[in-house]
């Protein structure tokens, strides 16, 4: 019998002012008509372009399928039944089909009532594996591309809890597959267990300012079940169905083939686990086998990362980013930092990149050493690899020009900018498979290319470079012209002949997917998915740019109902939803990146639904919080929201579409910390929605959202800016949404429960909503259907009415 599941509702107005059993409601028919959709297939393709794979799902996921059984450890959420993240997104149809034709074919054979995760190609591109959950657990499945036929290669009997339980061999004929052992423990019931003591941690004195994380361990009972859910066996298992064990049981999170196929390295978890910090920071050793099992060395030795110093530069004393290098047939690379992890030491480099050649009998070689925080490597060729750095405290990000096989030639800096500067982005390094099947640099008579999305103060022009590795300097090849759609670059086919994919939609026209020859312009359609929301395809919809009080430059894309006359101007409610960003400069913080030709797609993330319901809406509304030189943002976070309120609510309201009287603001998770902070100390908005927030800043004590200062170097900052300390200010109608199960750092459902509690206690009109079994964000069905009633209702009373 299934589980009866209502929401619980803490009103105010139209409803009572105590708690309240409502069943699920559906919003307006012009919203309805919107949400209820079927969502498009997402699709990939072979190497040589010749197949493509149409995969669909379900638009949202139900209730049935949140009510699971699910634990929650370390980080990590489990469903125990099944053995796969709890949070698994799954395919419900796969289709095949051959790029020169129109029609896709039915993949044949599936699982009824199919549950797919974990797609993947072999390397020969000939066959498609993929898992199927059913009740009992998981099965490894395979389909044969040129017959479209699937068949079923395990039992149900994989372990999905941490990522894909499946990693192709470079043979493309054996999978290597994390199999639960035949004397896996039962695992405990907690809340039956008794307990032979109390949990207990102990401070040693060293400082460990954490982020507030979900989900972690608490006691000795997680810790079993926790070690018993990802322990595997790993078995090598033949598409012939034929299985061999491979290694022994033990914590497998993590195995990574070399380029050429000769060695594997495995990563897997060790004791001691962490009370205070999540798997990713658990103690993890990497060892490298050859393709027999044989072992060659352990590579790395990863012990807990409880402490760190301060800041988000900081990062752990022992090797990290530890992978193959995809330029090579058997190299690993990793980086140690030179600062010790702490961005408070002084130093000329931060970070030192290493090479180690298989089977690692020589000491690793150094490659680079980088100014900053290391951000990652594009191996091309032996003597040829591009890198980043960055440092968030600046908001600097370089690019290097090195030779990894000569460290004693001095890399070139071909870049050097504020990573926030989009208008200066020189785009991205193009890549290419290599004879390995891994991406590497494209490289062409000395030159390589950059793909950029184009962002300029006139519009948006995305665009392909050519940079020749001797001058350093890059020519312009492609710049797409289009002012009525976007055309987004995607990948270099054939840079001789000139041949790209792209994608291109207009504000009306879906996206879709083509081939574009540059030298021609010639295009040639490769999807032709169609507009599920022909209602709204003639609404008004424009970029608008205008300036706050001290001369940041904003903007916000407006949209206005079907049929409202602009000329006659009818002064209409207005709907703001936002999002605030932390800057360093007011150049960056005044750039906008917004196109009005992206297609309109409304979801519950946005208030776009209610253009068809009569209200101009300023979605994505630009909110920056700038703190130059050495002040911070969030300094002055309260009187720039406010700014930016202003600075949207004149432009519109000189523009005569608006009555600047009835205007509503809305955001979610740090969109509705500020709108709980807009409501509470200005008087321009008439009522507000704020969903999955967090909004007593003391309570997350180390650290939010862009904050380094923890609440001993800046308590005024933590108190001002937290709604929940100034509830008694707060007199402007509040709609309060919260998933039930909020799995984000920070926003922990509490929150949402104890400001509704101090809100009640002072007497503001607030209404609170508790979702069922979601999440930070909100997937099922009948959920969102009634969160989009529940904004209806409210903004019907509080602002239109």
């Amino acid at each position: 019998m299934k589980k009866v599941i209502s929401i619980l509702f803490l009103c105010f107005g139209f409803f009572s002012l105590a708690q309240e059993n409502l069943t699920y409601q559906t919003p307006p028919k012009e919203i309805l008509a919107l949400a209820d959709y079927e969502i498009t297939p997402s699709i990939s393709m072979d190497k040589d372009r010749n197949y493509m794979l149409l995969s669909y799902r379900n638009t949202y996921k139900t209730l049935d399928d949140l009510n699971q059984s699910e634990m929650k450890l370390g980080g990590l959420r489990i469903n125990p039944d099944v053995n796969i993240g709890s949070s698994t997104l799954y395919l419900k149809n796969l289709k095949i089909r051959k790029l020169k034709d129109k029609v896709e074919t039915q993949v044949a054979g599936l699982p009824e009532n199919a549950k797919i995760a974990n797609t993947a190609w072999s390397p020969d591109y000939k066959t498609i594996a993929f898992t199927n959950s059913t009740n009992s657990g998981v099965e490894l499945w395979l389909i044969d591309v040129v017959s479209a036929k699937a068949r079923k290669l395990t039992e149900a009997n994989l372990n999905g809890n941490v990522g894909s339980p499946f990693s192709w061999f470079n043979d493309s004929q054996n999978l290597l597959v994390r199999v639960l052992p035949n004397n896996k423990p039962s695992l405990i019931n907690k809340e039956k267990a008794i307990p032979t003591g109390p949990s207990v941690s102990s401070s040693d004195g060293s400082k460990s300012q954490n982020r507030t994380y979900q989900d972690l361990l608490k006691n000795k009972t997680d810790e079993a079940n926790f070690e018993s859910l990802i322990t595997s066996e790993l078995y090598k298992i033949n598409t012939n169905g034929s299985s061999t064990l491979f290694k022994k049981a033990d914590m497998y999170v993590g195995e990574n083939f070399s380029p050429d196929g000769k060695y594997i390295m495995i990563n897997t978890v060790q004791k001691p686990f962490s009370y205070i910090v999540t798997v990713s920071r658990f103690p993890l050793n990497s060892i490298v086998y050859d393709v027999d099992g044989n072992l060659i060395k352990v590579v790395n030795e990863v012990p807990l990362d409880e402490i760190r110093p301060k800041g988000f530069m900081a990062t752990r004393a022992s090797k990290r980013s530890m992978g193959w290098r995809s330029d090579k047939p058997a190299s690993l690379s990793y980086v140690l930092p030179l600062d010790g992890g702490d961005p408070a030491v002084d130093v000329a480099f931060r970070d030192e990149v290493f090479s180690w050649d298989a089977p690692f009998n020589n000491e690793p070689v150094s490659v680079l050493k980088t100014k900053d925080r290391y951000a990652g490597i594009v191996w091309g060729t032996n003597d040829l690899a591009v890198a980043y750095d960055s440092w968030y405290d600046t908001r600097n990000t370089r690019t290097y020009l090195f030779n990894p096989s000569d460290s004693s030639v001095k890399p070139s800096i071909i870049s050097d900018r504020n990573s926030q500067d989009i208008y200066s982005d020189p785009g991205n390094f193009e890549t290419k498979k290599n004879e390995f099947n891994k991406e590497v640099l494209l490289m062409n008579n000395g030159n390589l290319y950059l793909i950029g999305e184009g962002h300029t103060k006139e519009g948006q022009f995305p665009f392909i470079d050519e940079f020749n590795i001797k001058t350093l300097k890059s020519k312009r090849l492609y710049t797409s012209k289009y002012t009525d759609k976007i055309e987004r670059l995607l990948s270099i086919e054939d840079i001789n002949k000139g041949n790209v994919i792209i994608n291109l939609q207009s504000k009306n026209e879906f996206p879709n997917y083509y081939f574009r020859n540059l030298k021609s312009s010639k295009i040639t359609p490769i999807t032709t998915f169609q507009n599920p929301f022909e209602s709204i395809k003639d609404v008004y919809k424009e970029v608008i740019k205008y300036k706050r009080k001290d001369g940041v430059e904003l903007s916000g894309t407006l949209y206005l109902p079907v049929g409202y006359e602009r000329n006659k101007k009818e002064k209409l409610p207005l709907l703001i939803w936002a999002y605030p960003e932390e800057y360093k400069d007011k150049n960056s913080a005044g750039q906008s990146a917004l196109n009005e030709n992206e297609f309109t797609y409304p979801y519950y993330g946005s208030f776009v639904y209610w253009v068809t319901r009569g209200y101009a809406v300023l979605d994505d509304a630009s909110f920056p919080i700038v703190g130059e030189g050495t002040s911070e943002p969030n300094d002055t976070f309260i009187d720039q929201l406010i700014m930016n309120s202003e600075a949207a609510i004149n432009a519109l309201d000189d523009l005569g579409y608006i009555n600047r009287e009835k205007v509503a603001i809305g955001g979610h998770s740090y969109g509705a910390f500020m709108t709980a902070n807009l409501l509470t100390h200005s008087n321009l908005f008439a009522c507000g929605i704020a969903r999955s927030g967090a909004y007593n800043r003391t309570l997350t004590p180390f650290g939010f959202q862009s904050e380094q200062r923890n609440y001993w170097d800046a308590p005024e900052v933590y108190n001002t800016m937290s709604p929940f300390m100034n509830a008694h200010k707060m007199k402007t109608p509040l709609l309060l949404v919260h998933g039930e199960a909020d799995n984000n750092p920070g926003t922990f459902t509490l929150q949402t429960e104890r400001y509704f509690q101090a809100l009640k206690g002072m007497g503001a009109p607030a209404r609170m909503v508790l979702l069922p079994k979601e999440s930070h964000s909100y997937v099922a069905k009948e959920n969102i259907f009634h969160l989009l009633w529940e904004q209806d209702q409210f903004l019907e009373k509080h602002l239109k009415n």
